[in-house]
C-alpha cells in the first residue's frame, strides 16, 4: 500500500453493515478471489431483478467513482468471511473511515492491504455531512502520519502500530512467519526428538 490514498469519498452512515451485507454469501462460490466485485454491496446497489437502485449512493455520480468509504458505527460484523474484503477492495475501495469495525473484519482488512482508519463520532459525522456536497468530498489518508486532509483541513486519525506498518510494507501473517523459519525449524526438530525419546520411553 503506498503512503498516501488519495480518493473521492462516499457516505455510508448505516450502523452494523455486516459482512452478509457487504458481500452476500450467495457469491461465495468461488474458491479464488477473483470475480467478486459484483457481489461488493450487492443487496444495496441492486434490486432483485439485477437493476440499479437509482438512489444508493455509489449508483450515483460523482460517487460511482468513490475510493473511500465514510461508514457507520461497527462496520463489517458478522460472519468471519473474508471475501467481504476481496470484494470491496475488487470494486475499488481503498479505505474505510468510521469510528470502530468488527475485529475479524478489522484484520482481514490488515491482511489483505484495505486501510482502515478509526476517527472520533464527531469527525466521521462531518465527513459524512461533506461527502453528501454534490461536488464530492476528496480525502488524502497518510497513513504515515495517522492523518487525513480535505481541502485546507487536517485531521488525525487513529491506527495501531501493527496495523500501520503491515500497510506501508505490504505485509501478511504468512512472510512474517517466514522470517522466523530457523527459528520454527528448530522447535519442531527438538519438539520431534522430545516425542521420540517419550515413545521410546
Amino acid at each position: 500500500m503506498p503512503r498516501t490514498l488519495n480518493g473521492l469519498a462516499a457516505a455510508l452512515p448505516l450502523a452494523n453493515v455486516d459482512t452478509d451485507v457487504i458481500m452476500p454469501k450467495r457469491f461465495l462460490v468461488t474458491i479464488t478471489r477473483e470475480g467478486l466485485a459484483d457481489g461488493a454491496l450487492a443487496d444495496l446497489r441492486f434490486d432483485e431483478t439485477g437493476k440499479k437502485h437509482p438512489n444508493f449512493v455509489l449508483n450515483k455520480p460523482p460517487w460511482d467513482r468513490a475510493s473511500i468509504l465514510i461508514v457507520g458505527d461497527n462496520f463489517g460484523c458478522g460472519s468471519s468471511r473474508e471475501h467481504a474484503v476481496w470484494g470491496l477492495m475488487q470494486y475499488g475501495v481503498h479505505a474505510i473511515i468510521g469510528t470502530s469495525f468488527a475485529g475479524i473484519f478489522f484484520d482481514n482488512a490488515r491482511k489483505n492491504g484495505l486501510a482502515l482508519p478509526i476517527v472520533t463520532p464527531d469527525i466521521r459525522d462531518r465527513l459524512l455531512a461533506l461527502a453528501d456536497h454534490p461536488d464530492g468530498l476528496h480525502i488524502t489518508i497518510d497513513t504515515t502520519a495517522r492523518q487525513l486532509s480535505h481541502g485546507n483541513e487536517t485531521l488525525d486519525f487513529t491506527m495501531d502500530d501493527a496495523t500501520r506498518a503491515a500497510l506501508l510494507e505490504d505485509r501478511d501473517d504468512t512472510l512474517d512467519s517466514l522470517k522466523h523459519a530457523d527459528a520454527i525449524r528448530q522447535f519442531e526438530a527438538g519438539l520431534t526428538e522430545t516425542m521420540r525419546v517419550t515413545v521410546a520411553q
